[in-house]
Parts: C-alpha cells; sequence; structure tokens
C-alpha cells in the first residue's frame, strides 16, 4: 500500500512537471509570436505553400529590383541605397511585421517628401544626402517605435481616403514634372505643374533628341505592357531592353546619360550621425516622413487585407515599418514604407507568409553581388520614363471621379490636399493634407445630428418626428435627442438649436428631456453651458430632465454641480422612462415619482 501511495505520488510529481513544461513551452511560444509574427505565419506551415512563396520571391524581386534602381533617383540619391533599402526592408519588416502578405520597400510618395525634406535643409553633396536620408530612416523608425508603444495607430483613421487621395494626386503630378530634366536633358528650375512646362517650352531647342526618343520609348512600351500585362513586372522588361539597346547601339557616344557604375558590395552597417543641421528641423521633417509613409503604407495593408477579409493591425504595423526603417537607415538606406505594386504582385502570384520576402530579398542580394555591372548601362531616361509611369498609376483618376459623384463636399478636400501639394511643395502639402483632414473632421461633428422624439398612436417606443409622419409630440413634454459627444467645438450650435426648438414650443410645454444616449462624452465647456440652458428654461417655467446619461458626463456634472440644480427625480435611465414619467405626473401631479434613476455605467 504504501509503494502504491509512493508511486502515485511519483506520478502526480510527473504529471506536474510535464504541466508545468508544457506551460512553460506554450509562453515561450506566445512571447516569440509576439516578438516575431512571422513564427505564427510558419508554425503551421504546408509543404506545398514552399513553391508559392519561392514564386511570388521571385516575382517580387522582378519588380523591386527596377524600382529599387529607379526611385532613389527622386531624392538625388545613388540606385545602390535603393537596392539596400529594399533587401533590409524586406528582411526586417519579415521579422516583425504582422501582415502576410504586405511587402516594403521605397515608395513614390515617400521618397517625394524624403527630396523636399532634403532641398529645405539644403543638403547639396551627394554624400550628405546619402547620409541624411539614413538619418530620415532611423528617426522614422524611431518615431514609430514610439508610435506604437503610445498605442497611436488609431491616427491611421484620421487620414481620410479623400484627403490621402487628394495628396497622392498631388504627389503624382510633381513626381510627373520632376521627370522632365531625364528625358530631355533640359535643366529646369521652376517648381510646381505649369511652370516646369512653361521653362521646357521656352528652351526647346536644347532638348537632346536621342535622349528623349529613348524616353518616350520607355514610357510608351511601359503604358503597352501595363496595359496588356497588368500583372507583369513591366517596369523590369522596360530596363532590361533599354540597356540592351543602350549596349548595342552604345548610346553614351551620342550623349545619352547612363546610370553609371554601381558598387557590387552589400551594405555595412554604418550608424548614421545627424547633420549639422538644426535638430528640430530634422525632428519636424522625420514627422513629415512618418505621417506619409505610414499613411500610405496602412491604406496599402488595408486595401489587401480587406481583399482577403482579414484585420489589420495599426500598431503592429508600426512596429512592422518602425524595424523596416531602422534597418534600412543603419545599413546606407532611405525611409520606406508599404509598398503597393510589390505587395499586389505578391498578392497576384499566390504567396502565402512573410517568407516571399525573404527569398525576393536573397534574389536582390544575388543581383548586388554578380549583377551591377550591366546596370551602368541603363539610360537615365528609361528610368524616368518608369518614374512617369509610376506616377500615372500613383494618380486615381477614378477615385476622384467617384468622389465628384458621391459626395462634393470630400472631393474639395481632396482638391485642397492636391493643390497644396501641387502648389506649394510637398512638405507643405502634407501639413495641408493634415489639416484639411482635422477640417473635415471638426465640419462634420460641429454640426451633431439631432431630432425631436414624440409617439406613434397605438406603438410602443419613441419616434424622430421629422422621418415619422404619423409620431405626434407628447403634450407638454419636448424629447431632444442629440447625436453627438458635447464639447467646446459643438456645444454652442447645440446651444442655438435648443433655444430655436424652444421658442416654437408650446406655452403649455413643462419638461425638455435631452436624451443623450449618443453623448458618451461631455467637457466642461458644454456644462457651463448646460448651466445657461437650465436657466433659460427655469425663467419659461420649464424643467430640464436628462435621459441615458453615460458615466463619464454624469460624474463631470455632478462634479461642476450641475445634477443636483436639476434634481435627482429628472434623470431617467431612457427616454421613454421620461415620458411615461411625464405621463405619470400629468395624472397625479403630487405623486410624481420617476422610480430609481442612476447613470450608465457601462459605456461613455
Amino acid at each position: 500500500m504504501r509503494q502504491t501511495a509512493l508511486n502515485k505520488t511519483e506520478d502526480d510529481r510527473d504529471s506536474e512537471d510535464r504541466q508545468s513544461d508544457r506551460a512553460a513551452k506554450e509562453r515561450l511560444s506566445r512571447r516569440l509570436v509576439t516578438a516575431f509574427p512571422i513564427v505564427r505565419q510558419v508554425q503551421g506551415y504546408r509543404a506545398e505553400w514552399l513553391l508559392s512563396d519561392v514564386t511570388a520571391g521571385l516575382a517580387i524581386a522582378a519588380v523591386a529590383l527596377p524600382i529599387g534602381v529607379a526611385y532613389p533617383a527622386i531624392a538625388g540619391l545613388p540606385p545602390e541605397t535603393g537596392l539596400y533599402a529594399s533587401i533590409l526592408a524586406m528582411i526586417a519588416y519579415a521579422m516583425f511585421g504582422p501582415s502576410r502578405q504586405l511587402i516594403v520597400g521605397p515608395d513614390a510618395a515617400t521618397l517625394t517628401v524624403l527630396a523636399a525634406s532634403l532641398t529645405q535643409l539644403s543638403v547639396t553633396g551627394a554624400a550628405d544626402r546619402i547620409s541624411v536620408s539614413a538619418v530620415f530612416a532611423v528617426m522614422v523608425g524611431v518615431l514609430c517605435f514610439l508610435s506604437a508603444a503610445c498605442r497611436l495607430g488609431f491616427i491611421a483613421n484620421f487620414l481620410s481616403r479623400p484627403v490621402l487621395t487628394g495628396y497622392l494626386c498631388g504627389v503624382a503630378l510633381s513626381l510627373l514634372t520632376a521627370q522632365l530634366e531625364r528625358l530631355t536633358m533640359v535643366h529646369i528650375e521652376a517648381t510646381g505643374l505649369l511652370r516646369p512646362l512653361l521653362e521646357l517650352g521656352r528652351h526647346l531647342d536644347l532638348i537632346h533628341l536621342p535622349t528623349l526618343a529613348i524616353g518616350a520609348g520607355a514610357f510608351i512600351l511601359s503604358r503597352l505592357l501595363k496595359r496588356l500585362a497588368p500583372r507583369a513586372p513591366n517596369p523590369l522588361f522596360v530596363l532590361v531592353i533599354a540597356t540592351l539597346l543602350a549596349i548595342v547601339f552604345d548610346l553614351g557616344s551620342l550623349g545619352v546619360s547612363l546610370l553609371g557604375p554601381i558598387p557590387a558590395a552589400l551594405p555595412n552597417f554604418v550608424l548614421p550621425i545627424p547633420a549639422a543641421s538644426a535638430l528640430d528641423d530634422l525632428i519636424l521633417s522625420a514627422v513629415g516622413l512618418l505621417v506619409v509613409s505610414f499613411g500610405s503604407g496602412i491604406v496599402t495593408a488595408r486595401s489587401f487585407a480587406a481583399k482577403g477579409h482579414d484585420r489589420v493591425n495599426a500598431n503592429g504595423e508600426l512596429i512592422g515599418f518602425g524595424a523596416a526603417n531602422l534597418a534600412a537607415g543603419l545599413f546606407g538606406g532611405f525611409p520606406v514604407t508599404g509598398a503597393d505594386s510589390r505587395t499586389a504582385i505578391n498578392d497576384a502570384v499566390g504567396g502565402r507568409t512573410q517568407l516571399a520576402g525573404l527569398f525576393a530579398a536573397l534574389i536582390l542580394v544575388l543581383v548586388v553581388v554578380w549583377l551591377t555591372g550591366a546596370l551602368q548601362y541603363l539610360p537615365v531616361a528609361a528610368l524616368g520614363a518608369v518614374l512617369a509611369s509610376a506616377a500615372i498609376d500613383l494618380f486615381d483618376l477614378a477615385e476622384l471621379r467617384r468622389l465628384w459623384r458621391t459626395s462634393r463636399a470630400e472631393f474639395l478636400f481632396a482638391a485642397v490636399a492636391m493643390s497644396g501639394v501641387v502648389g506649394m511643395g510637398v512638405l507643405k502639402g502634407v501639413l495641408i493634407a493634415i489639416g484639411a483632414t482635422g477640417i473635415y473632421l471638426l465640419a462634420r461633428i460641429s454640426r451633431p445630428g439631432d431630432a425631436l422624439l414624440g409617439r406613434i398612436p397605438g406603438r410602443d417606443g419613441l419616434y424622430k418626428l421629422h422621418r415619422e409622419p404619423r409620431a405626434e409630440p407628447i403634450p407638454g413634454l419636448a424629447i431632444y435627442l442629440v447625436q453627438s459627444a458635447l464639447v467646446f467645438f459643438n456645444i454652442d450650435y447645440v446651444r442655438d438649436r435648443i433655444r430655436w426648438i424652444v421658442d416654437r414650443l408650446p406655452r403649455s410645454t413643462e419638461w425638455f428631456v435631452l436624451d443623450a444616449e449618443a453623448v458618451t462624452t461631455l467637457d466642461s465647456t458644454a456644462a457651463a453651458v448646460l448651466e445657461e440652458i437650465r436657466q433659460e428654461l427655469a425663467q419659461r417655467q420649464i424643467r430640464l430632465g436628462f435621459a441615458s446619461l453615460h458615466s463619464q458626463p454624469h460624474q463631470l456634472l455632478q462634479r461642476a454641480g450641475f445634477l443636483p440644480k436639476i434634481g435627482s427625480e429628472m434623470l431617467f435611465n431612457r427616454a421613454e422612462d421620461a415620458a411615461l414619467a411625464f405621463e405619470r405626473s400629468r395624472r397625479s401631479p403630487k405623486s410624481m415619482n420617476p422610480g430609481p434613476l442612476a447613470a450608465d455605467n457601462s459605456g461613455g
């Protein structure tokens, strides 16, 4: 018996040890998944997915290579920086990013903002531009991490689609005009949309015709391939053909500008040191880059997530973008973000996990080591043509048309953002886009919807008088529903609406009840105005009451001394309770008892 008991004790201990080991392994697994989201992707990895991820990696690399070579020219950077940024960003995001499909890398809008930042800081030397761009990448990465730590991913919700559409259209127009010099070899100093065209028109005799022919041909070919084979790596085809023509016909001897030698070396770890520019200027520019890159990247992430019926973790994306930018900056790159073209290729080919991004990065490493010799013969005009084609794709005319049809007000905000970018520069355009978003939000909530409620004979409940023709006001009682938080920038409008309504109420009105079901937030300014309203109603012998008062407004009004003035008997859990209490008071004025009333502590 004793031996049996001892055996059971040992078995129990073994079972507890096994359970403890399993719990420890589960905790370790959860920590690994939290730190490295790719762990979750490979935990249930299937063998048949490998071919899809490898094929997607090849396709991504085929698109990322020409873009990595071409896009740095937007900011006056050498082509190898684009390859370095592409490689390191894809590796870092694959390890730390939450999305299975999103591919990060150089982005036209972000690079346009980077170019404007470098110009504003008067960074002109090639080495300085590389260094400062790397500093910006590191700063954007750090800002992404700080934003994620502060749970600021919700800011993405404030970048309204109309404003972002207008901003990107403005970037597209700016990017398009910036290619005039590469396509013609005519030095152009003017900025904006029309002035560069006018300056080019005054110097038509300086256009280098062989360069123009190469650029025009590459642009036409790019647009044809885009139409005939939209999912193919068209930029790669265009640049390969242009390079072959340059070699066969020795275009360099004709004066056509070529890309030139590209270092056949992998990027080295370098801690970028901030330039002599003022730190506040660097931070301001980095914030602008963060807004644009995160806004563009999160829209790409949301678009492809919606296609696959997935949810986007905005704070997780901030961590992924932060890791990508930090890695790019520490290895000689520049700020990056979610890349729509490379993500679209990944989605079209059928990439299943971020292993596709790792395969693409490996292929680009092989290109950097072995194939950079051929890239030196690439005509600069062909790069300009690829960028011009990308600008046309970035200009979302269909979305502007949709906005014009559905909401002229939202189209106006898109037009304001677009004109701000084109007319005042990209950095100011960023601020205008943010300001337009804020104006749009304030305009929507500074004039909240409201309604008077009444009854429909023979039916329970309360109904909006302006919607239900059969609804009738309750004699002696006005129930006013306001559909918004009550804060400093809309409370004056609500007060004026209440005054307008009260002036038109019958003289027999005894109660005015504010249905606060939608008032989840209330500030001290609103409390002071509500006291004004209470006093004005009291002068008319009308009692003010509240229904469905949430916890936060209830506590603030209690601390402000407002609720004791109206009395607990004028607080109701629901608007229907207020109506029943008023009807009881009419039948028995001396024994009015609305019943137990309390604040709603479940929300607000």
